[in-house]
């Protein structure tokens, strides 16, 4: 029993049709009580009977003249009697109660706020809009109200002359196009050609190849010359040694090309007309082998393997007018400055000298410097082509050290660790560069930027130790010679297309000047 109780009361609860006793009149019934004029009675109504209006159980009520809304309590239902009493003033749309938000105190004083300055700034004076723009320029370098963040038409805004910005520049409207931008210099990988070199002694300290201005190549293979012409590809047979156990162990071209001087393990320098495949000179004044050679105009410097350095004039017939004694140990590295006022070589003494040019015989001459900082064998000496004072030199296994010099002040520019043994260098004369040829352990060639040293590339294909390279005389291409016996041609450094364009028309306006006169 008790179990139905509390269901009736359950269901007591929600009915949505239950009567509110004590709540305040709805709205449907002031509105027929101010239309009617009957607020006495329908109030008494609801409140005694306490029903809704469509439940209302009083029947005495005249329904033919009273208004009663629907359930929505924003209509009414007018009778077809009498059009004529449909209320006034009642919203036909659904939900026509208006939606008030909830503010706070804090939102309406935002509110105050923003209002208030929108007032003050379309109050503000000219002298405060004046101030406020000489801020903007002060701390931003432009209006801000003039800035706009995107613009969809029309060209870019320029930024006002003297700006300076300290965030990286995204975009200008007067940067330089990337197609305008010098492209980097292409470097081939691979060599260009590669040429047998059977019977290449695999010694440090020789000097077996050279290139000649007529575009000639010189090897030394046992003991023989071979020439390989480079445009037409031919070789050519020059020197063969009459003596089996005799090798050649330096050669060096003349500086116009048509002769080549060839140094031998006996001793002997010889001179030779490539022209007429003849010899015209053969100098003995060496007790050992003659490893190094280098020209000056028509003085022709050889070191041997004691350390003695001769100087031959090969003009006369007493062709040794000199004798340079600096070094203890074999001279593997000699070379002539392109003006002819200093001569640099280095020996297995670790020692690099730089010499005085002196004609006559004067056998206390004395270098003006001697530089004692390689730890190892100094065999790669190359001259700076564009500055005269300048000098390279590359010290061996022990060192491995290229360091640059300037032989006027006798200071050390710059040193770089290349971490493997310097064989032979060469400056670039088309670029800034030079190039190093390495032995154990990578058996590469480096082109290095000038003067900071900074490595552009590496080239490598050799199998063992870089012998010897030499330049050919345009100075684009590179030949170096490895124990491997193979010789390697790269083209290293191409002529800039601006450079050779220029070159053109000089030599074509030199061509029309001679054939006027």
């Amino acid at each position: 029993m008790s179990h139905f109780t509390f269901e009736n009361d359950i269901n007591n609860l929600l009915k949505l049709d239950a009567p509110i006793t004590n709540g305040p009149l709805a709205r449907w019934q002031k509105k027929a009580k101010e239309n009617n004029g009957v607020t006495g009675s329908l109030s008494t109504a609801a409140n005694v009977s306490g029903l809704s209006p469509m439940k209302t159980t009083n029947r005495s009520l005249n329904t033919s003249k009273l208004v009663t809304p629907g359930r929505t309590p924003g209509r009414t239902k007018t009778p077809k009697s009498s059009k004529s009493s449909r209320v006034q003033g009642t919203p036909s749309k659904v939900g026509g109660d208006r939606f008030i938000p909830t503010r706070n105190a804090a939102q309406m004083e935002v509110a105050h706020f923003l209002i208030a300055k929108e007032n003050e700034q379309e109050n503000e004076s000219p002298t405060r809009k004046e101030q406020q723009k000489s801020w903007s320029l002060n701390l931003n370098g432009y209006d801000v109200q003039q800035a706009k963040i995107l613009r969809l038409s029309g060209k870019p805004l320029c930024a006002p002359e003297g700006y300076q910005n300290n965030l990286k520049v995204l975009y200008s409207q007067s940067a330089t196009p990337s197609s305008t931008k010098k492209p980097i210099r292409y470097i081939p990988s691979m060599p260009e050609r590669i040429l047998d070199a059977p019977e290449i002694r695999n010694d440090y300290y020789l000097n077996l190849i050279d290139w000649s201005s007529l575009n000639y190549l010189a090897v030394g293979l046992g003991n023989n010359v071979y020439l390989w012409h480079a445009e037409s590809g031919d070789i050519l047979p020059l020197v063969q040694l009459q003596d089996q156990e005799d090798y050649i162990a330096s050669v060096s071209w003349i500086k116009e090309g048509s002769y080549l001087a060839v140094g031998t393990r006996n001793g002997e320098v010889q001179v030779w007309d490539v022209e007429r495949r003849k010899r015209l000179r053969n100098m003995v004044s060496h007790n050992a082998r003659v490893g190094a050679l280098s020209w000056s105009s028509y003085v022709l410097s050889s070191g041997s393997r004691v350390g003695e350095i001769h100087h031959h004039d090969v003009r006369i017939a007493q062709h040794h007018i000199s004798t340079l004694t600096g070094h203890t140990q074999e001279v593997c590295g000699l070379t002539w400055s392109p003006d002819g006022r200093y001569l640099a070589s280095g020996g297995n003494d670790n020692l690099l000298n730089i010499w005085p040019n002196v004609t006559g015989n004067d056998t206390e001459c004395q270098p003006l410097h001697t530089f004692t900082q390689h730890q190892g064998a100094v065999k790669a000496i190359a001259w700076c082509p564009w500055q005269a004072n300048t000098l390279a030199s590359g010290g061996g296994t022990s060192d491995r050290f290229i360091r640059l010099w300037n032989v006027n002040s006798g200071s050390c520019l710059n040193a770089v660790d290349t971490h493997s043994q310097v064989c032979s260098i060469l400056w670039s004369t088309e670029y800034k560069e030079l190039v190093s040829g390495h032995g154990f352990s990578q058996n590469q060639l480096i082109i290095w930027k000038y003067p900071n040293f900074t490595k552009v590339t590496e080239l490598k294909g050799h199998q063992a130790r870089v012998l010897d390279m030499c330049l050919s005389p345009d100075g684009t291409t590179v030949c170096s010679v490895a124990a491997d016996e193979t010789i390697r041609i790269w083209k290293c450094f191409a002529v800039d297309p601006a450079k050779k364009k220029k070159m053109a028309v000089a030599a074509q306006s030199s061509v029309l000047h001679h054939g006027i006169r």
